[in-house]
């Protein structure tokens, strides 16, 4: 996916202030909160979309729903609200989670797969390439894609290998064609 301009804006910004104070562990599990919850609430995220709901009122809203987290999350997410970008407060969320992991050597891996497979089976797919670091920390999602028909696709930052049969099968056909 990708991360919009404002969101690596405010990432960056979050990430700079919480180096220089120390507060980068406490916020960045607090991040993580923040993304669970709006990914979960299709209910919040209609409200922060509203566009005629006063920003005051989603500023008390706000307060009310994350006030478990610390100052500086709080203050983050009240500005975010004050600027008009609260349709980004997740990405923002993501983004600094992103930059934490980037800088502590977390791997993000995503395989997307045709059905569920057993953890032995996963981590022989994840061994098989020479994108992923077994030893080092990642960062694992797994997605269930039906539509791949079968085998995998792996994803590791910006690099992915695509060994599904429905990419498999495209090809044989455009070569049927070519031919």
């Amino acid at each position: 996916m990708l991360t919009s301009k404002v969101a690596k804006r405010y990432a960056q910004g979050l990430l700079d202030f919480t180096n220089e104070s120390g507060q980068t562990a406490t916020v960045f599990s607090e991040m993580k909160e923040v993304v669970k919850l709006m990914s979960e609430s299709k209910e919040l995220n209609r409200f922060f979309l509203t566009p005629y709901i006063d920003t005051k009122k989603k500023i008390e809203v706000a307060n009310e729903i994350f006030k478990g987290l610390s100052v500086s999350s709080q203050n983050l997410i009240r500005l975010v609200i004050k600027q008009g970008r609260e349709n980004q407060l997740k990405n923002i969320a993501q983004e600094y989670i992103n930059k934490v992991e980037d800088i502590n050597g977390v791997q993000r891996i995503t395989l997307t797969l045709a059905t569920e497979l057993s953890r032995d089976n996963i981590n022989q797919i994840l061994r098989s390439t020479h994108l992923v670091n077994v030893n080092s920390n990642f960062d694992l999602k797994v997605n269930i894609n039906s539509d791949i028909l079968g085998g995998y696709i792996l994803r590791v930052g910006d690099q992915q290998v695509d060994a599904s049969v429905k990419t498999k099968l495209n090809q044989v056909k455009k070569d049927f064609q070519l031919n």
